[in-house]
């Protein structure tokens, strides 16, 4: 999947030659601006040899063919070889008759057979699931933890938590709020995770990660998505955030229009050394559709330098975004079209050649002449293989 465009016109400093960068050549889905999606998969072969047995091992072959197992008959001194050796068929079957204690291991472990409920139940027939429950496992944490696997209703969900609190003097454990809190965040229900917010800030002094990760996309799309940066604090007191803590934060930023706010955690995660997912930078693009803006405008072009000068390939939903945003600046003329690429490198749409990943033998050289000058030589031999800092 491709697409050029064409305008009125050009951004020379995204195209810029750069003899260290290498870019998609013929046979990739490239164009004048962006790239496809693409994954290069190596086969491997591994090689086996068959060696001959040597004849210093050909006793131990010997001995091993044969094994007998030996038992005494009742009243005799007699021994049976009723076995051939230890490989023979079904030698396997009559170890196991003679050593009853190997069935106890063959059994399968037995099977939880209750099934999820589809409506919310009440005490009595949680009792009832209860009592079924046959898992060594703890019945409320592997009943949620299966909720969650199978995205069940938010009702049956909470029918499980009032339960659990009548048998516990209203109090729910920190596992079950947190996987509660999954499904009201995978359901987006808000005002559910506004209450199991205020539960959990009340009774804890801090979160884990993982739940201050699920409270911050809940709340991004809220009316309170400020309280999400709070969080997104919180976190880098202990560590670095993640990209998806960021990314969720950005687009909280740019859905209450707080675009100053969405660049600088943009920045801080660039400074975090952090790839940023494709789906924070597709926000950016998506928010910057019908804005006659040139400082945001230069700041979208940043970000495809950005994913040239690291070989990111923008999937189809945001490569469509990218599109989307050229097509609407107001005062261009910009035109994209998906194309394909033919193998000699050429782009059927814009009839430009694109450049290829293989070096020339300029460029080889060239490259050969800044390794063996900066990595291998690299100055002075005594700095680079002695602990010892120089006082000059």
């Amino acid at each position: 999947m491709t697409f050029c465009f064409t305008g009125i016109r050009s951004f020379p400093k995204l195209w810029k030659n750069n003899p260290y960068l290498g870019v998609v050549g013929p046979g990739h889905s490239c164009n004048f601006f962006f790239l496809k999606d693409c994954y290069g998969i190596r086969n491997q072969q591994k090689l086996f040899s068959l060696k001959t047995v040597s004849p210093q091992n050909t006793k131990a072959i010997n001995l091993i063919a044969k094994a007998r197992y030996r038992r005494k008959d009742e009243g005799s001194n007699k021994v049976s070889s009723e076995f051939p050796h230890l490989f023979a068929a079904g030698a396997a079957k009559k170890r196991s008759q003679m050593n009853p204690r190997s069935h106890d291991h063959a059994l399968p472990p037995e099977r939880n057979i209750i099934q999820l409920p589809t409506q919310p139940l009440n005490s009595e027939q949680w009792d009832k699931l209860k009592e079924d429950f046959k898992g060594r496992a703890n019945f409320e944490d592997w009943i949620i933890a299966r909720m969650v696997a199978y995205n069940s209703s938010i009702d049956v969900a909470k029918s499980l938590l009032a339960w659990v609190a009548a048998k516990n003097n209203g109090i729910v454990s920190y596992n079950l709020l947190v996987k509660y809190l999954c499904l009201c965040v995978f359901h987006k229900q808000t005002s559910e995770v506004f209450d199991v917010y205020e539960i959990l800030k009340a009774r804890y002094k801090s979160l884990e990660s993982s739940a201050s990760t699920l409270l911050i996309r809940g709340l991004i799309h809220s009316d309170r998505w400020r309280e999400a940066l709070l969080l997104l604090e919180d976190i880098k007191k202990v560590m670095t955030p993640s990209k998806k803590n960021y990314g969720d934060c950005i687009q909280g930023a740019l859905l209450h229009q707080d675009v100053n706010t969405a660049w600088n955690l943009f920045q801080e995660l660039l400074d975090h050394d952090l790839i940023p997912m494709m789906e924070t930078l597709k926000a950016f693009f998506d928010f910057g559709k019908d804005i006659k803006d040139d400082q945001y405008s230069k700041k979208l072009l940043d970000i495809l330098l950005y994913l040239r000068n690291n070989q990111l390939y923008p999937g189809e939903s945001f490569a469509h975004s990218i599109k989307t945003w050229f097509e609407s600046v107001p005062g261009e003329q910009w035109k994209g079209q998906f194309t394909t690429i033919q193998k000699n490198g050429q782009c059927l749409g814009c009839g430009k050649t694109i450049e290829s990943i293989h070096l020339s033998p300029e460029e080889y050289e060239f490259l050969k002449r800044k390794i063996l000058s900066d990595v291998i030589d690299g100055g002075d031999q005594y700095k680079k293989t002695t602990p010892q800092v120089s006082l000059d």
